[in-house]
């Protein structure tokens, strides 16, 4: 007969996790918000499924599944104030998904992209390498131009206003947010829903994340990264920390293996899969 009894190392996280989640007092307003996310270093908007990483939702409304009719959907107008105020860096990042980070910390998310020189021709060098695609190029173009546009005018000036290139503008702007180019900046009454995101360059916006960013080494920003990451969570499988973070693989365990010298973490094996833990959890 299996035994039901947990491995305490998967027990001490899951209390690690409790204690971190109980410990934040109550988030009400957009200044409580910008704290929790301040201490956090970066969260998700909405819980992402298969990744059990901290979000906004889950730190307003619990756990407990998102609903549109919910009141905790009042942040998604905290998300919408707070574009213009610049209180944090919101864009589509992690994973590819709506994410919160702490301005103290977009500059580490920044030193990982492939803006290295000059952010008005930068693009060039990347579209020749065929690291960027055509419809992305227009977009980022089209903003280098005119400035902050809507989507529907965006759509336009980037000559993708046809329904039939909709997936080929979406891709577009999430290749350019996740390269930190592109960075939505406010709401707009545009469209047929009368809701539509204002974009603008990261560099004109931002012009802070790019300065700071210049002085971090790609492996100081993977181990600081990395740290938050660990912080927040306690512990996860190795395949799991992968995923989460979709580098080479090589650059994972080089960046783990960093921190395990230093003492922050250490690898051990539960139920035969490999783990990473704080070394506090030992």
């Amino acid at each position: 007969m299996e035994s039901s009894k947990q491995d305490p190392h998967l027990s001490r996280i899951n209390a690690y996790r409790k204690k971190q989640r109980d410990s934040f007092p109550p988030i009400f307003d957009l200044g409580s918000a910008k704290k929790y996310v301040d201490t956090m270093g970066y969260i998700f908007f909405w819980p992402i499924l298969g990744f059990d990483y901290p979000s906004l939702w889950h730190a307003v409304a619990g756990d407990r599944p998102v609903t549109y009719d919910d009141p905790a959907n009042v942040t998604w107008s905290w998300k919408d104030q707070s574009l213009s105020a610049k209180i944090w860096y919101y864009s589509k990042l992690v994973r590819k998904k709506a994410t919160f980070v702490s301005l103290a910390v977009a500059p580490f998310f920044y030193a990982l992209t492939d803006n290295f020189g000059d952010p008005d021709t930068d693009h060039l060098q990347q579209y020749s390498d065929g690291r960027m695609t055509h419809a992305a190029k227009n977009v980022y173009e089209a903003l280098l131009a005119e400035g902050p546009l809507h989507t529907i005018d965006l759509k336009k000036k980037a000559k993708l206003q046809s329904a039939s290139a909709d997936s080929e503008f979406n891709r577009a702007m999430e290749q350019l947010q996740c390269d930190m180019k592109v960075v939505p900046v406010g709401i707009a009454q545009a469209g047929a829903w009368r809701y539509s995101f204002i974009y603008d360059l990261v560099h004109r916006q931002f012009p802070e994340i790019p300065n700071s960013a210049r002085t971090i080494t790609e492996s100081c920003a993977r181990a600081e990264l990395v740290r938050i990451y660990l912080t927040n969570v306690g512990g996860v499988s190795l395949q799991q920390a992968n995923k989460f973070f979709a580098w080479q693989p090589h650059f994972i365990k080089k960046t783990l293996d960093q921190l395990s010298e230093s003492g922050f973490l250490f690898v051990t094996k539960i139920d035969g899969k490999d783990m990473v833990l704080l070394k506090s959890l030992i």
